[in-house]
Order: C-alpha cells, then sequence, then structure tokens
C-alpha cells in the first residue's frame, strides 16, 4: 500500500511531549494502514485535509471547558484545548471518524457535553490506581457496543497513566468499558460516525492483536469516509 492511497489521520499532540509521543502513534497508524499528520498548538489544523483524526494524551484539560475546578497539580495547555475541541467539533460536522486516547477520551466527552472526575481515585478508591505503560490493569469491555464488537468482551489488559476519568457522558455516548472499580475506561458515540475514546494508551500495547484492532477500525471508518467523498466527487463531476 503506497502512501497516496492511504487514509491520512491528524494526530493532535502535546506541545510539550509530543516529540515522543507523536512518533509512536504514527506507528500505529501505518501499521494499521493509514499515514498520520501531526497537529499542535501553534499549527494550522484543517480538518478538511485528513480523513480521521486522533485526539491524543498528555496535559490535563482545563476545567473551564466543563465548570470543573483547578487542581494544583494540573498541567494546562488552553491553546491544545481550543485546538483540539475545534478539531472534534469539525469532525462531527464533516462525519470524520474519531479516536481519543487517555486525554483524547476525555475531550471527546467534554466537546459533547460531559464532564470530568479530576481526581478519579479519590471517586474510585476500589479502581486500581496503577501508573505504567506496560498492561497491568484489567478493564471489562460492555457487551453489545463497538468496542466489544472489534475486540471481543473478555477481560482485557491496558496500561494506566491517568489522573483524571469521564464522570457525566457527553451527548450521543455510551459506556464500552469499565475498570474493576467502576471508573470508566472507554466510551464511544452511539451512532456513525465513528468515535471512540480510551482511557489507556493502545499506542505502547501495538504487539497485542486486540489494541492493534483499535486502530485498524479507526483506519476502516476512515477509509470508508475517504471512499464515499471520492464517490460523491464523481458524481458531482459527472452532473456539472
Amino acid at each position: 500500500m503506497t502512501r497516496s492511497n492511504r487514509p491520512v489521520i491528524g494526530v493532535t499532540v502535546s506541545r510539550r511531549s509530543g516529540w515522543r509521543i507523536y512518533p509512536l502513534i504514527a506507528l500505529n497508524v501505518w501499521l494499521a494502514g493509514g499515514c498520520a499528520r501531526r497537529w499542535q498548538a501553534g499549527r494550522r489544523a484543517e480538518i478538511d485535509s485528513v480523513d480521521g483524526v486522533i485526539i491524543g494524551g498528555g496535559d490535563d484539560i482545563s476545567p473551564d471547558l466543563y465548570g470543573g475546578w483547578i487542581v494544583t497539580s494540573a498541567r494546562l495547555d488552553p491553546a491544545r484545548d481550543a485546538l483540539e475541541r475545534g478539531v472534534l467539533l469539525g469532525a462531527f460536522v464533516k462525519s470524520k471518524p474519531v479516536l481519543g486516547i487517555c486525554r483524547g477520551s476525555q475531550m471527546l466527552n467534554i466537546a459533547l457535553g460531559g464532564t470530568l472526575h479530576q481526581d478519579a481515585y479519590a471517586t474510585y478508591e476500589a479502581s486500581d490506581h496503577i501508573r505504567t505503560v506496560l498492561p497491568r490493569k484489567t478493564v471489562q469491555i460492555e457487551p453489545g457496543t463497538r468496542l466489544a464488537h472489534l475486540a471481543g468482551t473478555e477481560p482485557m489488559k491496558v496500561n494506566a497513566l491517568h489522573t483524571q476519568a469521564v464522570d457525566r457522558l457527553g451527548e450521543g455516548l455510551r459506556v464500552a468499558a469499565r475498570d474493576q472499580g467502576g471508573m470508566i475506561q472507554a466510551i464511544e458515540r452511539v451512532e456513525e460516525p465513528f468515535a471512540l475514546g480510551v482511557q489507556w494508551h493502545p499506542e505502547h500495547l501495538f504487539y497485542a492483536h486486540r489494541q492493534m484492532g483499535i486502530f485498524r477500525a479507526l483506519i476502516a471508518a476512515a477509509r470508508a469516509r475517504q471512499e464515499h467523498a471520492a464517490q460523491l466527487a464523481r458524481v458531482d463531476a459527472e452532473t456539472n
């Protein structure tokens, strides 16, 4: 497969850690059949130039976006918040598929009107407070969800680097996975287009078939969107 016929995926990353996170996400996108394009605050993000979107991890989201309160340990980037919220709203309007990773899952929820637990482990005391890129945390996938369709319903081992988590769900979203303490670990849009948010970091787990399935699902949705757009363009050219 050549670069020219691979779906293009816009990937938002942190200005602080994007230099090390973006190459890993780009590798996963390539292995799944796509081609990544890096976006971050200070760079233009044209939603019309891509076939799908990944909202990456890193940085806490400003509580100003959902009526929360400032946590003293929070590392905020308001410019990134504005960029990603705009990208998500544009993707929804253009019916382009979205994958949210960790912070990205939280931003997906907020963009659709949801809220966050800013100290998730204080709320879910029974959840294992594990902070590692290794797959040591167990999550249970909800039956009947899109995530269950692509990864099955067997308990899944994932990594965990987050301190915040989804609280009230945004409009049109449902819970796709929880950890053993009940904390939400994945959300997804009920209707098309494809929109999935996972609280863990599947880009670190590219050797795991079920984790790569998440990226493959995004690329498949992006390719379908790409082909649909091309078909509409051909029809428009034939009628004009």
